[in-house]
């Protein structure tokens, strides 16, 4: 597992370009992209989308949680995600479905969306529970056969 710890006021491009050429590395040094899996919440989510769609040549896994609020505007309509993508979103949260990004991108593989009702809106990511991290991990274990 990467993980990074993101300073505020980070441009979410030259953060998913950095992102994008650590996960080129990991292939390059025979990590098989079925075991790759890119995730992100909220803005981490928009950073999560930029950097599948700067992998365009490497299929692996995405998960947006809580993101396509912003993604799928009209500013971003240029963002496409590649491989296979696990959108999930709350119901209560203004960032919903990801089904007009999943529209445009016409290299994904596959694509699964999961709601979950906690009524906790954008919160309900805030802290790792049951409702989201099961589906989640259930669905990386899928993909990496």
């Amino acid at each position: 597992m990467i993980a990074y710890h993101r300073p505020k006021g980070t441009d979410p491009f030259k953060h998913a370009e950095a992102l994008a050429k650590d996960v080129r590395k990991l292939l390059k040094n025979g990590v098989d992209a079925k075991h790759i899996t890119i995730m992100g919440f909220s803005r981490g989510a928009f950073i999560t989308a930029i950097t599948s769609h700067y992998l365009e040549a490497t299929p692996v896994k995405t998960i947006l949680l809580a993101a396509c609020g912003g993604i799928v505007s009209n500013k971003y309509s240029d963002i496409k995600l590649n491989g296979e993508l696990l959108s999930v979103f709350e119901e209560s949260d203004e960032a919903g479905t990801c089904e007009k990004l999943k529209n445009r991108s016409v290299n994904l593989k596959s694509f699964e969306e999961i709601s979950i009702s906690t009524g906790k809106e954008h919160g309900a990511f805030y802290r790792p529970i049951a409702e989201w991290i099961i589906p989640v991990k259930r669905w990386i274990k899928e993909k990496s056969r």
